[in-house]
């Protein structure tokens, strides 16, 4: 691949200081003033106060987990890996048009707040307190929420399902995995790039191999996965959390399910390279139960934009609560007043509505509410909505539940492998230069 034309644009810059009459010494000097570029990647770059102050993080974050810390040079070439994938991930994103408003992003960092009950200014002062600028923290979540539209939309063109797919999975019973429904993993990755030579995978299964018989003579694993892993989970020492079974990419399904606890496989070979999973614990399932709670009811809806403020729609739904408190359809009022055109032909009429079918907010309104009860004015992602319960019932929805559990699953383990091998084609295909060890 053809290198950008940074290092002739340093040069350039060198040059064009020195043409201007500064001595030899101010040139020096000058130098060590600018920030030193530690990563070169596509027409950007990295500098070392970029990798500073993610190392800081880093090295916070794993201290308060109590974890050993690696070498410096060895966690500092992780880290730079992660900020040189995210900034591919960022301009793929850029690329395919994708950017995040801030209407979005104060809600992102508003719902961060509440998860942690706190307000927003008071969450702003804890943000402060921590040694992060609430600028940054901003900034960090935009990236965040960036790189995830990024790779739900990479996935929604790349991952298909078929009726079939799911008719094999449910006969097979895999969705259970025999009798355990949750698995704490622990995961390292050998990687093998797309354009590896036979002699190089030869030696990441000889580093795979080598690397469990370290882990079965009593290595730990979280370290290891720390200064040798390629995977994305290599900085929180390959901890892959508790993942249900319909998670657990196929390649692994198998041999998870005859393992027991603190078991190490045998490297397991993917299209990503050679991968060693620990089952750190798991869960039992029992059967998956028929009935379903289900509540029936319809909203009105209104959207806030460039024209109509949060005061504005809050002011209006307020005043049409006053007139269905006063007698008013409910029916005739979302005909005609609310911007959800799917529910709003239909009187405001959602039918019925299963747990986790709504965002959150709406379920925990529906949730709180008494049959016939009228919702106040609330708001969610999509605006602010008024809601009203009309009944609530058990549904016997075995064969839908089966469906769609079998659906998820299937997504969720094509989605796991899929990513994977998405960040790597990324990967390759950029132009990557380290400079780490440059002075």
């Amino acid at each position: 691949m053809t290198k950008p034309p940074i290092r002739n644009n340093l040069i350039l810059l060198l040059l064009l200081v020195v043409i201007g009459g500064i001595s030899g010494n101010a040139v020096a000097a000058k130098i060590q003033s600018v920030d030193r570029i530690v990563a070169i990647v596509d027409d950007e770059v990295i500098v070392q106060s970029t990798l500073n102050e993610k190392m800081a993080q880093v090295v916070a974050q794993l201290r308060a987990k109590k974890a050993k810390l690696p070498p410096k040079n060895i966690l500092e070439r992780q880290v730079l890996e992660r900020l040189i994938i995210d900034r591919i991930q960022l301009t793929a994103a850029a690329t395919a048009g994708i950017n995040v408003s801030e209407e979005v992003l104060a809600q992102a960092v508003s719902n961060i707040a509440r998860s942690n009950n706190m307000s927003l200014s008071e969450f702003r002062k804890a943000v402060k307190n921590s040694g992060l600028s609430f600028s940054k923290f901003r900034k960090q979540i935009r990236k965040q929420i960036t790189t995830k539209r990024y790779r739900n939309k990479e996935m929604r063109s790349r991952i298909h399902i078929t009726e079939r797919e799911i008719d094999t999975y449910i006969a097979k019973g895999a969705h259970t995995l025999g009798k355990r429904s949750a698995f704490h993993l622990f995961h390292i990755l050998v990687a093998t790039p797309e354009s590896s030579s036979a002699d190089k995978i030869q030696a990441a299964k000889h580093k795979a191999q080598k690397l469990v018989k370290k882990l079965r003579a009593g290595g730990d694993f979280q370290n290891l996965a720390l200064s040798q892993s390629d995977g994305q989970q290599a900085l929180e020492g390959g901890d892959l959390g508790w993942r249900s079974a319909n998670q657990i990419p196929s390649a692994f399904a198998n041999t998870i399910l005859k393992m027991g606890r603190g078991d190490i496989t045998n490297p397991i070979r993917t299209s990503s390279g050679f991968h060693i999973i620990k089952l750190a614990d798991y869960k039992g399932s029992g059967k998956a139960a028929n009935l379903v709670a289900q509540t029936k009811a319809r909203h009105i809806l209104v959207h806030t934009s460039e024209i109509t403020s949060d005061d504005d729609a809050r002011i209006r739904l307020e005043q049409l609560k006053q007139r269905l408190d006063g007698g008013e359809d409910f029916a005739a009022l979302a005909r005609s007043h609310s911007d959800d055109q799917a529910s709003s032909i239909k009187g405001g009429e959602l039918g019925w509505i299963n747990p986790g079918d709504v965002v959150p907010d709406f379920e925990q309104q529906i949730q709180s509410l008494a049959a016939n009860e009228i919702s106040k004015p609330f708001r969610t992602q999509y605006g602010w909505h008024i809601v009203q319960v009309m009944g609530r019932r058990q549904h016997d929805m075995t064969s839908n539940i089966q469906r769609s559990q079998a659906r998820e699953a299937i997504h969720k383990r094509k989605a796991v492998e899929e990513t994977a091998l998405l960040m790597r084609r990324l990967r390759d295909e950029a132009y990557v230069e380290i400079r780490l060890n440059e002075l």
